[in-house]
């Protein structure tokens, strides 16, 4: 339990890949924080409360109430977050410009990559009313070029960026669920053992068990699919 944080961070949040890099985060810095569960299947996403948070209407988001200033703040986009808690605690986000910067390029290497080709792929490969070979092999494939690079840059190094940092926070998440993806770990060596070494980890086991007796399986939920997939500015 941290003394640096007097109230809790209030984290929006429900358990998916986007969500866990939010609670694994929390749970390695070991500070107070509050749960409050957005049920996206179920369109609590698009509540006016929730919206003054997060206008993209996704989670996670997290308000802190001892923000900059000693004033609240809210912050959205899971990238985002890791990076201000990373310089709110000083911790697993370097103050140092090129470290950090080697960090940054992992991060959004996952937020614009691995994370919307992999989403990509879990929704052609189980979630689309019909099958589409080229969609699930477009996306399939990219996830599988993407988990090359991950390889080839693991087989010098124990962590993305060098030392355990957000950047690897924000990726377990996605290869989590290789298999829903088309993959093989067993193809991917170097990425297999980072893998295995984040799995192992208390925090990470802990922020990936947040909630999830909520979690289930949308792909004969139909109500949920509505909800999730196909919505427009209106």
């Amino acid at each position: 339990m941290s003394t640096t944080q007097p109230n809790p961070i209030e984290l929006y949040y429900w358990p998916t890949p986007n969500g866990w890099k939010i609670t694994v985060m929390l749970e390695e810095l070991a500070v107070l924080y509050e749960v409050h569960f957005v049920n996206i299947g179920k369109g609590e996403q698009f509540e006016p409360s929730f919206l003054a948070i997060s206008p993209n209407n996704r989670m996670p988001a997290i308000v802190d109430p001892d923000g900059p200033d000693n004033a609240p703040i809210s912050v959205f986009e899971s990238g985002a977050i890791l990076q201000y808690l990373g310089r709110k605690f000083g911790r697993f986000y370097p103050s140092e410009e090129r470290a950090r910067m080697e960090v940054d390029q992992w991060l959004f290497w996952q937020m614009g990559g691995l994370g919307p080709m992999a989403g990509q792929a879990h929704h052609f490969r189980h979630y689309a009313p019909e099958r589409v070979d080229y969609a699930i092999d477009r996306y399939t494939n990219e996830v599988n070029r993407l988990y090359g690079v991950m390889n080839r840059r693991l087989a010098d190094r124990a962590f993305l960026a060098g030392d355990y940092s957000i950047a690897d926070m924000a990726s377990i998440g996605w290869v989590k669920s290789y298999e829903r993806q088309g993959q093989d770990l067993n193809d991917f060596p170097n990425l297999k053992r980072w893998f295995e070494t984040m799995m192992a980890r208390p925090a990470v086991e802990r922020g990936c068990e947040v909630g999830i007796e909520h979690r289930k399986n949308i792909a004969d939920d139909k109500d949920a699919q509505k909800v999730l997939f196909g919505q427009t500015a209106r």
